[in-house]
């Protein structure tokens, strides 16, 4: 039994060292981070694609269309909707002279997903700076584009962040929790110089380095992987850029039924299979770390002889967390899920285990 224990006991200290290393390597770039202030004023191209999504377009596509820009257009790409959207965009474009409607025909044989939509979009843009988002969002500010932009006067690529709606209840909480934790990593990584993944419903690139990789043409049989199999393809280590800013998030509204949220986060996980090898270590490496943690904690708090030992551990990393969760979390707008921690933490990680698992029965049918 004591050789078992120390085991343990030695699994939850490299478990914790690794966390460390995250926490130091990584997630502290992202905690002490200070946006800085750029000027850009070059005309930009925003992409926004929808499909059957008339409801959210006559809700939010105000918000993008009345931004505090110079030179700017607005292009909806509908991807061959049946629920009246074309009628309701019709009269909007009408109505707005920056408002410029691609309709995609029910006889165009696309493939899986909003690629092609996307792609359709970027090739009707007229200026070289493009920010993409989805019709079921809407920008907080005025300033969302100016924001967004100013990060092209150094960068090619700019990810910006998009927190989920808050709504009451325990389910808003934990899929707010889970997008926290994604962008906790992505723009870490990218501060790091590792960047992986962007978010579609707010992120930006040259149209010109769009079409030097052939747009999406290495990945187009994947349904998803826009904003992450794309920027793994064209992110570099010095031309990428992130953007925080409050005046520049995007709001995405939430799943508002557990079967919904787990078909959209087990659509996600999928594309992680065709990742670059790096990614897939230090993504795997992280959550595997913190399982090890929870259970081997849970194992010596049990069975060990030592319980100051083990609770000194535990508290160390649980007091280290709330640290940096806390500086994280004001910066992306989530600091009233610091009170949930580390209850939530530990029920994500097994909701994250179970989709895991799941990831290689899943297969993706729609982009909606």
């Amino acid at each position: 039994m004591e050789i078992f224990l120390n085991i343990v006991l030695y699994l939850l200290c490299t478990a914790i060292a690794i966390q460390l290393f995250y926490i130091f390597f990584f997630f502290f770039r992202l905690a002490f981070y200070k946006d800085k202030e750029q000027t850009f004023q070059e005309g930009v191209s925003v992409i926004i694609c929808a499909k059957d999504e008339s409801e959210n377009i006559a809700k939010y596509l105000p918000s993008f269309l009345n931004q505090d820009y110079p030179f700017y257009e607005i292009i909806v790409v509908d991807d061959q909707s049946v629920d009246g959207s074309k009628y309701l965009l019709k009269d909007l474009e009408q109505k707005h002279f920056n408002l410029k409607v691609v309709s995609l025909d029910e006889h165009v044989n696309s493939r899986v997903g909003k690629k092609f939509a996307l792609t359709m979009g970027i090739k009707t843009a007229k200026y070289d700076y493009v920010l993409v988002s989805d019709a079921d969002c809407r920008a907080v500010s005025k300033d969302w584009i100016r924001k967004m932009s100013s990060c092209f006067s150094e960068k090619d690529i700019v990810l910006g962040i998009s927190p989920y709606q808050k709504e009451k209840g325990i389910l808003n909480k934990f899929i707010r929790f889970d997008e926290f934790m994604v962008m906790l990593q992505y723009l870490s990584f990218a501060l790091a110089k590792i960047p992986y993944m962007g978010v579609g419903r707010n992120m930006g690139y040259k149209k010109s380095l769009f079409f030097s990789v052939k747009g999406f043409a290495s990945h187009m049989h994947i349904p998803s992987g826009d904003d992450d199999l794309f920027i793994q393809e064209v992110a570099k280590k010095d031309n990428v850029a992130i953007q925080i800013d409050e005046h520049a998030d995007v709001i995405s509204l939430p799943k508002t039924t557990y079967s919904d949220w787990s078909y959209q986060r087990k659509r996600h996980i999928s594309t992680s299979k065709h990742y670059k090898t790096k990614h897939k270590i230090l993504l795997f490496l992280y959550p595997l770390s913190i399982l090890l943690f929870w259970i081997s904690s849970i194992v010596l708090f049990v069975f060990h002889p030592n319980v100051i030992l083990i609770a000194s551990l535990f508290l160390f990393r649980i007091l280290l967390y709330y640290f940096v969760f806390y500086k994280s979390m004001k910066k992306l707008r989530t600091s009233d899920l610091l009170w949930y921690y580390p209850i939530i933490e530990f029920f994500y990680l097994f909701v994250q285990l179970f989709f895991v698992l799941l990831k290689s029965r899943y297969k993706n049918t729609s982009w909606k």
